[in-house]
């Protein structure tokens, strides 16, 4: 069997909810954290990171019905908020029929439970555009439309949330304009309040309130460019690795791979790792990228291909064909990754496929 794989860490995921849920105040201060578990748990598995979770978890949030569905039929009772809401009327009896929670971004939501009376209460979170411009209702319009939606029998809780644009960049003023935003917007408004994502959780204090939606820091990922105090208490929970499954030495003014991107100015020895840009490794990362072998540090070396990676053995005369390789994970810091591969922590998460995930905790 070819040797690349994702091992899971669940007990890492359990640390780092909790970690999310003492920031926002769940220990003895009331308040609670939905463990975001969309695109399949950002490729973590979003079934079995569920069930990791789903004793201590106050719920959790997925992007769509779809998966919200696929968490219910592996027995997830738990509240599950819907992030994007309801794309049409018709799915309202479903999100009912199964418990949901829906948001609410849009007026013709708001018209559309006005006209379609439920046999029992729905949860909604009204969510107010603060400056993100992607989805949410208009600063103009957000006191009218919570006003129609508590004026409704069938609309039970009703929680007041928003999201950040910029809080990933610590110091950054727009999450302070989008708080003020949210506080004229929603001054004098009843209920609870949802602000919080992973980096407005561990950098923006000021932004904590009712429930928090922990994302990326739930799989030990920091959103942050530099590591802060709050993010270096985060574990790793993915450990992408494969191995080496050949070996080649080669002189001095070899090119290595596709486009000749690395040429060994010395005598070298390249290893052929058995993991690529189709299992999600970044295709783009550069030649120095960071990779563990047999847990020491080691290098990337010429252009990622769609199946095989080559690193540099030169300075690890004990590594040959069957050497473990750490691509991310305990050993590599996924930021690390990031920072040499022209992509995010979110894409090169929810990249990873084909290498079957293995779970352990």
């Amino acid at each position: 069997m070819r040797p690349a794989r994702a091992l899971i860490d669940l007990e890492a995921l359990r640390h780092n909810y909790r970690l999310a849920r003492r920031l926002c105040g769940g220990d003895g201060g009331g308040a609670r954290a939905l463990a975001v578990v969309k695109a399949d748990a950002y490729g973590h598995g979003a079934v079995r990171c569920a069930l990791a979770l789903q004793d201590e978890a106050d719920g959790f949030a997925v992007a769509c019905i779809e998966e919200a569905l696929a968490l219910r039929e592996a027995g997830i009772r738990a509240p599950i908020l819907l992030l994007e809401g309801f794309f049409d009327a018709a799915e309202l009896p479903l999100i009912l029929q199964h418990d949901l929670w829906t948001v609410v971004h849009a007026g013709w939501q708001v018209e559309a439970l006005e006209r379609t009376p439920l046999p029992k209460p729905l949860h909604v979170w009204l969510k107010l555009d603060s400056g993100m411009h992607r989805v949410g209702l208009d600063a103009a319009d957000y006191r009218d439309a919570w006003q129609r939606l508590r004026a409704l029998p069938h609309v039970g809780g009703l929680v007041k949330m928003s999201h950040f644009a910029r809080a990933d960049e610590t110091g950054c003023a727009r999450t302070d304009e989008q708080l003020a935003t949210f506080a004229a917007a929603t001054a004098g408004l009843a209920g609870d309040t949802s602000l919080c994502n992973s980096p407005a959780l561990l950098g923006w204090p000021q932004a904590r309130a009712d429930w928090a939606r922990p994302g990326l820091m739930l799989y030990g990922v920091s959103p942050f460019a530099q590591p802060t105090d709050k993010s270096a208490q985060l574990r790793p929970v993915m450990t992408l690795e494969s191995k080496i499954i050949a070996v080649r030495e080669l002189p001095a003014g070899e090119p290595v791979g596709y486009g000749a991107r690395f040429v060994t100015d010395a005598p070298t020895r390249i290893g052929v790792v058995a993991i690529g840009y189709a299992d999600g490794y970044p295709q783009f990362a550069v030649n120095g990228t960071p990779v563990a072998i047999d847990g020491k540090p080691g290098r990337l070396v010429g252009r990622v291909s769609m199946d095989m990676l080559t690193v540099d053995l030169t300075d690890h005369p004990q590594a040959g064909i069957g050497s473990g390789v750490e691509l991310w994970g305990k050993q590599v810091p996924a930021a690390e990754v990031v920072a040499h591969s022209q992509t995010s922590a979110y894409r090169l998460l929810c990249a990873v496929k084909r290498v079957p995930l293995q779970y352990a905790g």
